[in-house]
């Protein structure tokens, strides 16, 4: 019986370690695979040949005022050129904001003076230049993005909750009859308006913007695309937006961004 069960030990450690081995050789099979893929799409663009014909990527967007997201969708003609379909939602915010606290009250801080909050929506399309393309597998692209599109400029009303001493607590809005109230709530005990608040005020303006940027990918040979761009905004609305009071409407804006891209090649 202990010989059996001797056997019967030997002949699983045994089926074990040929399973291990199994799993290693396949493994670095695997390896050997994508290695010599990697290998022959260098070799297929260093000759013209376009390895991916498509990719999509998101994007979280930093502008010098304001911040964003992000969806693209590229097609590549060749190596060298691509045509990028974007669309961005984003929020744009006056130079002069400052969140204020009521020290009277624990209630939400609030931005004096401000009027609208402002989301500008992007639809456009950008054509995409290849610099220098990767040595090799850990290396880095270079291109350069030139394009522009329709700018949709979305102002919901900054509503601020005060007390009258009358009524109680109630929201108004610069566009209002309470507006000189709302330019100096000193001693209403003001409050921030909370995501829910100023929907139903809504406005529309529509625009036209052009971007530039350069475009740095550090993405491997592969399925994977992960990028970094950097670049300038210049945006021009069909009439000025109200952002802030005892301050001059902008309809012209210009601004810096960053944007980190990660998505996928097909």
């Amino acid at each position: 019986m202990k010989q059996l069960l001797m056997i019967i030990s030997v002949l699983a450690m045994s089926t074990s370690l040929m399973a291990q081995e199994n799993q290693r050789t396949t493994k670095k099979s695997r390896k050997e695979e994508k290695r010599a893929k990697i290998n022959a799409q260098i070799r297929a663009e260093e000759e013209g040949v376009i390895a991916y014909r498509k990719h999509y990527a998101f994007g979280v967007k930093l502008y010098t005022d304001g911040y964003g997201i992000s969806f693209e969708k590229g097609y590549s003609k060749s190596v060298k050129k691509a045509t990028l379909y974007q669309i961005e939602i984003t929020e744009r915010k006056h130079q002069k904001e400052e969140k204020q606290n009521n020290v009277f009250s624990n209630s939400s801080p609030f931005i004096f003076g401000k009027i609208n909050f402002f989301y500008p929506i992007r639809l456009g399309v950008q054509k995409q230049f290849l610099l220098g393309n990767k040595s090799n597998k850990n290396g880095v692209s270079i291109t350069a993005n030139l394009g522009g599109g329709i700018a949709l400029g979305l102002l919901r009303a900054y509503e601020v909750e005060v007390d009258d001493g009358l009524s109680g607590r109630k929201f108004i809005t610069y566009d209002s009859p309470d507006s000189l109230t709302f330019a100096d709530p000193t001693g209403l005990q003001p409050s921030g308006p909370g995501l829910s608040r100023g929907w139903d005020k809504l406005k529309f303006t529509p625009g036209l913007y052009a971007k530039p940027g350069i475009r740095f990918d550090y993405g491997r040979y592969n399925d994977l695309l992960a990028a970094i761009e950097v670049g300038v905004l210049a945006e021009f609305y069909s009439k000025k937006i109200p952002q802030m009071v005892y301050n001059k409407e902008q309809q012209f804006f210009f601004s810096a961004y960053f944007t980190i891209l990660f998505g996928k090649r097909k």
